[in-house]
């Protein structure tokens, strides 16, 4: 015991300072797009042939890019050349409206934080919120960055914010996955025992446009035709600082 006391001591306080100071990012982080049809090569539709979920778009002079279909892989990046689109540091990805996770060229494309809940539901929410997973066909990435909110070098538990086993305990869902033929009943199922009012998260591409499966016969396409979604976190997995920025932002905790 005395061992685990010095080694405890020698490591020292392990939680990051977010939100208090800015995150330390991994050096391949990518996060917000950037556009800059001006950049752009006449005839040159590289970027969005290089796009595998057709997230990014060119046509009608027009480059937009739909981070609630992008998995943030960097191909249009790298097959573009010329500066069009770039992927900047920016973590704060999280947005209550779908349509906003639409970036134009020619817009003003810095991600303003997401808007926090309305009087009524902070008052209920805004203190601690409990919230049950559900993997709805997710491939594991967006679950294990979920979990990892959990650990002590996030611990989402100093916010009030908690993951609880049964829907009965539970305040919301947070969703990943494109919610397979086999999950859309469960997903209703754990919705439907949420009690009233509850909240919706989708976290990650496929959770909130299906990503690499939108389409598929087998999937619905996210969690918003089966649900009605609150929050819609970007990425392919999103990282736990945007999912936590977004959380945190939602329940009004964000200065």
């Amino acid at each position: 015991m005395i061992k685990v006391i010095f080694e405890r001591v020698r490591q020292g306080k392990r939680t990051i300072k977010y939100p208090m100071a800015e995150p330390v990012l991994p050096e391949r982080f990518r996060g917000r797009p950037a556009l800059d049809q001006s950049q752009c090569r006449p005839g040159c539709a590289a970027c969005a042939e290089a796009c595998p979920t057709g997230a990014l778009k060119c046509g009608d002079g027009v480059l937009s890019i739909d981070m609630g279909l992008c998995l943030f892989c960097g191909e249009c990046e790298a097959a573009c050349g010329s500066g069009a689109i770039r992927f900047t540091r920016d973590y704060r990805l999280a947005s209550k409206d779908r349509h906003a996770l639409v970036l134009r060229s020619g817009e003003d494309t810095e991600r303003k934080l997401v808007r926090q809940l309305d009087d009524e539901m902070k008052r209920l929410f805004g203190r601690s919120l409990r919230l049950r997973e559900v993997s709805a066909g997710g491939c594991g990435a967006c679950e294990a960055d979920v979990n990892v909110l959990s650990t002590v070098v996030f611990d989402l538990g100093r916010f009030g914010v908690d993951f609880v086993a049964s829907p009965r305990h539970a305040d919301g869902l947070l969703i990943t996955g494109p919610v397979t033929g086999n999950m859309r009943l469960a997903l209703q199922k754990t919705y439907d025992a949420v009690p009233s009012p509850k909240i919706v998260i989708a976290s990650g591409a496929c959770a909130i446009s299906g990503g690499p499966y939108e389409g598929h016969a087998e999937v619905a396409g996210g969690a918003s035709p089966v649900l009605p979604v609150d929050l819609y976190i970007p990425g392919c997995p999103p990282h736990p600082i945007t999912i936590l920025d977004g959380l945190l932002g939602m329940l009004g905790r964000l200065k």
